[in-house]
């Protein structure tokens, strides 16, 4: 019997977004299944980029044994929400490789290019990685080294349209933007049931261990920084000084009680100015990524994919393939 895993997180290290591809559509466009790709080896079609069985197995390759090495998982034991784990791994590689696609012929577009360096650098790159396969890996994925440049050079480029269109970004942020606070909630969604926390709380009673008796929420002290709450809560919890609580707080779908531990957690503060600066960047990009997308013409070789099985992935073990691009691309400025 398969065991159930009910959520997987931390994909950033393999450049994982952690969102999986529904059906087959990137953006708001649909992968159309055209006959001209049923008897090729070319796995999809963007406009007039192609991505090869070659490229599409390489990649696999190395995602199965990445997830494999992150959570000690056998893909062949586990279902992610009710789907085969495996088919989650092809789906994830058909989604992060469009949109590698996607990225190059944004780059193409916008005239960007990998200079004359940075080719060196992933000539580098394919060859340590390419050494590194054994005979049986180099059969399954029917990569020459030319192959693995190629896919390197792709990736290198995809990362420099980023990092291109997410310059000029506003880099400072204040430390009230990005503060973190710790407190402590009681939340509640019958009135009656608030009626009592209120009176309990204004009779001296502490608030500790009246989130212990009535809290509906998973728990009680958490560390939060601006829109983790809904913003009739957070426009009170922010304004809370130590140790002094709210009074009942109504929303749409409930009654919470804040009391706040502290209202300025340093630490958690200056971490989350990165995240800040991480979500501006992306939110940059979006905007000029997703109007190419829209306007993309996709085709999908559903039947190739299809055939693609990951069973005889069993002896093969490489996973190098993103630690290499960071190896031989870290500290340079694209």
């Amino acid at each position: 019997m398969k065991k159930k895993i009910q959520k997987i997180t931390a994909l950033s290290a393999v450049l994982l977004t952690a969102v999986l591809l529904c059906g087959c559509r990137i953006g708001n466009t649909e992968f159309v299944f055209g006959e001209k790709l049923i008897k090729s080896r070319t796995v999809f079609w963007i406009n007039d980029q192609k991505c090869s069985i070659r490229q599409a197995k390489l990649y696999l390759c190395n995602y199965k044994n990445l997830y494999g090495k992150a959570y000690g998982l056998d893909l062949w034991e586990y279902d992610f929400d009710g789907e085969d784990l495996r088919q989650y791994v092809k789906d994830v590689t058909i989604f992060e490789l469009s949109k590698i696609v996607c990225m190059d012929l944004l780059a193409e577009q916008q005239n960007i290019r990998l200079s004359e360096k940075e080719e060196e650098l992933a000539s580098s790159a394919a060859e340590e990685y390419y050494d590194s396969l054994s005979d049986s890996e180099k059969e399954f994925m029917e990569v020459q080294k030319s192959d693995v440049r190629e896919a390197y050079e792709n990736y290198a480029l995809a990362k420099k349209l980023y990092d291109t269109l997410t310059q000029g970004i506003n880099e400072e942020v204040s430390d009230d933007e990005a503060r973190v606070i710790r407190i402590q909630q009681i939340y509640v969604t019958n009135q009656a049931i608030a009626d009592s926390v209120s009176s309990k709380l204004a009779a001296g009673e502490d608030f500790a261990a009246v989130a212990a008796a009535y809290n509906e929420a998973g728990e009680i002290e958490l560390t939060i920084p601006r829109g983790y709450f809904p913003k009739e809560v957070e426009d009170i919890a922010f304004n809370l000084n130590n140790d002094t609580y709210s009074g009942r707080i109504d929303t749409e779908n409930g009654f919470y009680f804040i009391k706040c531990l502290n209202k300025f957690e340093q630490e958690l503060t200056e971490a989350n100015k990165d995240n800040i600066l991480v979500r501006r960047e992306k939110e940059q990009f979006e905007d000029v990524y997703q109007e190419f997308v829209e306007t993309a013409e996709f085709e999908m070789n559903e039947e190739l994919w299809n055939e693609t099985e990951l069973e005889p992935l069993a002896s093969v073990t490489t996973d190098s393939f993103f630690a290499l691009y960071d190896k031989y691309f870290s500290g340079v400025k694209q």
